[in-house]
């Protein structure tokens, strides 16, 4: 099971990534060098959606579509 997720930064920004396992990831983030260097200053973030997929393949061209969405409707998806 792959999850998509999205993630609020401190600074008002948003970052999306799929995982198998989102504590662990929200904690790499958060906490460790393994987050993405994106995130890097802008935490803590925190989890504002998310979404279960069965496979890797529907996650990443979920993941893929949702990044290139204009801001506005990141927000309305995550509302």
């Amino acid at each position: 099971m792959y999850r998509l997720y999205i993630l609020q930064c401190k600074d008002g920004t948003l970052y999306t990534g799929i995982t198998t396992d989102i504590e662990r990831r929200i904690n790499e983030h958060n906490a460790s060098t393994v987050g993405a260097k994106y995130m890097r200053g802008r935490g803590p973030a925190k989890l504002v959606f998310s979404r279960n997929f069965r496979n890797r393949s529907n996650a990443a061209k979920e993941e893929v579509h949702i990044k290139k969405l204009p801001r506005a409707k990141k927000l309305a998806l995550i509302k």
